[in-house]
């Protein structure tokens, strides 16, 4: 099966969204590269950003799961290789 390197940014605007973006983060771990949060205080939002590997429907099943979430945006860039 062919993958695809993927990054997925995901800003997070209601906290009360947090379980379940991570519940779903969970279901995907064998697919995560990496993941990096950074808290940004001063407008009470989180900005997150997945590393990950994976067949490109997995990868657009992936961010349309976290998009459809309460207060979630997320977008995806692929790698041309």
């Amino acid at each position: 099966m062919d993958t695809r390197t993927a990054l997925i940014g995901i800003v997070v605007e209601n906290s009360d969204s947090v379980d379940k973006l991570n519940s779903i983060l969970h279901d995907y771990k064998k697919h995560i590269l990496g993941r990096m949060g950074l808290p940004h205080p001063a407008k009470d939002i989180s900005i997150i950003s997945i590393a990950m590997e994976a067949p490109a429907d997995t990868i657009s099943a992936l961010s349309g799961k976290l998009g459809a979430l309460p207060g979630i945006s997320t977008k995806t860039i692929y790698a041309k290789a």
